[in-house]
């Protein structure tokens, strides 16, 4: 194509978050229409690239120009129907979140410049295929992420955006030196022409040690996830949106792109210790989530199990457990998004999160109510909701890898548990005598409706018929194989 259509994706949010910022927060409702207009048309982009990609080809839509050819640096976008998964999901959850937001009345214009601005980073980290554009974009998210936290969080906002910035800036330290390895061991920074190399496996062993460390701090795994359940406490709900659909995503995205393609001898020899911290990070995030009292972290502790599926999976190497990885990563994504706007839709209207005090919504506020419960069997992994897919997959690859079962058999009991701190939280909230807090609030209006409409529609369309997601993910699933096919 001569039209540079990924370029204009990335880049579009970009324009208008400068746009935006030169509004001012003295022009609110002309930020808000600029920040919506924007992600719309990026949104609208994305589906045109959606409906011109063709699932059998491979990489696709690449645009390839020499940026510091003294060291091989190029600038080089692609899209796969691996990233084509997440860079759909980024520019949806992105627009939601500017409309979900459509209230915010402190520096408005800041906060949508701040929205638009992480959008750039989100969708570059899916397309970027030289390393040195891949590691721009993965650390432009901390700097809005950051503000987004720090201005227009909680009471402990300020702690809050500074363990999340330090946390995710080491990892990425660590993924620094990982690059600069392989360049200096291949003379490239092209992630394709690295895949399947060939390289010696003890220093693949040590560069996946490196990039481990960048890329488990975003999923996050357990123990590096305690900054995880702090930053969406104190986080706006948009920002909490973005923070579990996307931002964690980049993590287990990494290993599929990077680690598994370009290391695959040493992806093999980590496979049980990832393994064993996915079966940990399912039990320890379930069982942490079963005994909060806050709904927002309940939410954020069941991030970290659910993430624990999609590195149980990475770690089968099977097509199955890949399969189950993207799909738990879309998944996510969707549902997990519901929920944080649903709880701040719930916040709004009846100042705290304490599960106590929100109690019986079903009597007063039904749309919530029903939706919320809707979004917490989601959650649990329902058959015929989004949720089951990509657990379902995952195990089934654990277990036919060649993975101790007791992993596999550790990660099923995360299943159970998941389903009893979901149907928990229903039990508290949706059903019973309207609390005190409940007794006055009115019910969701329509933009809030319509904001939850379209991850309703995702969660039962791919829940229901699941080669809508996998139709993409498989064929590059089996191409991260086929590199892999050596080892």
């Amino acid at each position: 194509m001569m039209f540079p259509l990924l370029t204009v994706i990335v880049f579009l949010p970009l324009a208008g978050s400068l746009l935006v910022a030169l509004l001012g927060n003295a022009r609110p409702n002309a930020a808000r229409w600029t920040a919506a207009l924007v992600a719309a048309a990026d949104l609208a982009l994305v589906g045109w690239l959606v409906a011109r990609f063709d699932v059998g080809a491979g990489m696709q839509f690449a645009e390839k120009v020499a940026w510091v050819p003294q060291v091989g640096i190029t600038y080089h976008l692609a899209v796969d129907g691996l990233s084509l998964s997440m860079l759909a999901l980024s520019a949806l959850l992105s627009l939601l979140a500017v409309i979900g937001s459509w209230k915010t009345e402190s520096k408005p214009a800041t906060w949508f410049a701040m929205l638009l601005l992480l959008e750039v980073g989100m969708n570059g980290v899916f397309v970027a295929m030289d390393f040195v554009l891949f590691y721009v974009f993965w650390e432009l998210v901390l700097v809005p992420m950051y503000f987004l936290i720090g201005t227009w969080g909680g009471p402990r906002r300020e702690y809050a955006a500074i363990k999340f910035f330090l946390y995710t800036l080491f990892g990425s330290v660590f993924m620094l030196v990982g690059i600069i390895a392989l360049y200096l061991k291949t003379g490239t920074f092209n992630i394709l022409e690295m895949s399947g190399m060939g390289l010696d496996p003890t220093f693949q062993w040590w560069v996946f040690a490196a990039f481990f460390l960048g890329f488990a701090v975003k999923v996050p795994v357990f123990p590096l996830h305690t900054w995880l359940p702090d930053a969406h406490v104190e986080a706006p709900t948009a920002a909490s949106v973005l923070l579990a659909g996307i931002l964690l995503k980049m993590g287990s995205y990494g290993f599929l792109r990077v680690s598994l393609p370009i290391l695959p001898e040493a992806a093999h020899q980590w496979s049980g210790f990832i393994a064993a911290l996915a079966m940990i990070s399912i039990v320890y995030g379930a069982a942490v989530a079963f005994a909060q009292t806050d709904m927002k972290k309940l939410v954020a502790y069941s991030s970290v199990s659910h993430m624990g599926f999609v590195m149980l999976g990475i770690a089968s190497m099977t097509p199955e457990g890949l399969n189950g990885a993207a799909a738990v990563m879309f998944s996510h994504g969707v549902v997990t998004g519901m929920l944080f706007f649903l709880v701040g839709m719930v916040y709004e209207r009846t100042h705290t999160r304490t599960i106590a005090d929100v109690r019986g919504l079903a009597g007063r506020v039904p749309r919530a109510a029903g939706l919320l419960a809707f979004a917490s069997f989601a959650s649990l992994g329902l058959p015929g909701l989004s949720g089951f897919v990509g657990e379902f997959l995952s195990l089934l690859g654990a277990w036919k890898s060649d993975m101790w079962p007791g992993w596999v058999l550790g990660a099923a009991v995360g299943v159970l548990l998941a389903a009893a701190y979901m149907l928990w939280l229903v039990q508290r909230v949706v059903l019973g005598t309207p609390s005190e807090k409940v007794a006055g609030i009115g019910d969701l209006s329509v933009r809030e409706v319509a904001v939850l409409v379209p991850l309703v529609a995702l969660t039962l369309g791919v829940g229901i018929y699941w080669d809508a997601l996998l139709r993409f993910t498989d064929p590059a699933v089996g191409a991260i194989l086929a590199l892999m096919g050596g080892a």
